[in-house]
């Protein structure tokens, strides 16, 4: 009969996820991971599998949470569609996260690689443009923006805006030239002609 584990599984996914969002697949050991987690090896592995499998779970947790994140910008009036995009894309006063974004870590590094996340990344990305066009279609039915626009790829524009936002994020620009930059995108999106 198995032993009980002595260790909650989620609370070892979060310090695999930290120290894999620091240092990253390559940068990251078998070792790292086992004094983070304070598990040994043999533990890792029996519980998780290996360090490949290990970082395609958090990575797909990481993607997980961050689709449903955007897709809560669809809640709201229609009439507030673009300030909740506004505010998706404005970081917060106290952001002083310079980690960044595991989704983008992880398929720029290892997208030529690793095709479970080539496939997860690719749909990650994708729910996002999707849950963004909905927003944007929001905007249009409400009046705030042009009707003919084309909204899937407004959508593909605000989640690339987002995403370079955090890319300056973490080189250290401050948060007020940041959100001067995602006003500007907002701002820049096309209205309804009058």
């Amino acid at each position: 009969m198995a032993r009980p584990r002595k260790f909650k599984e989620q609370d070892v996914l979060v310090s695999v996820y930290r120290r894999f969002n620091e240092t990253g697949f390559h940068g990251t050991s078998v070792d790292d991971l086992s004094t983070a987690t304070g598990l040994s090896k043999g533990s890792l592995y029996g519980a998780f599998g290996d360090k490949e499998a290990l970082f395609e779970r958090v990575f797909d947790a990481y993607c997980t949470t961050a689709e449903r994140s955007v897709a809560d910008l669809l809640e709201g009036p229609e009439t507030l569609a673009l300030d909740r995009l506004r505010t998706w894309l404005q970081p917060s006063q106290d952001d002083t996260d310079r980690l960044g974004c595991l989704l983008a870590k992880g398929t720029a590094e290892l997208a030529w690689e690793n095709d479970t996340i080539v496939t997860r990344s690719l749909a990650a990305f994708e729910s996002l443009i999707d849950s963004c066009r909905q927003v944007v279609e929001q905007a249009q039915r409400a009046g705030r923006l042009d009707p003919a626009a084309d909204a899937e790829l407004l959508g593909g524009l605000i989640v690339s805006t987002h995403r370079g936002l955090e890319a300056l994020a973490k080189a250290g620009v401050s948060v007020e030239m940041r959100n001067r930059i995602a006003d500007a995108a907002i701002d820049s999106l096309p209205v309804p002609v009058a």
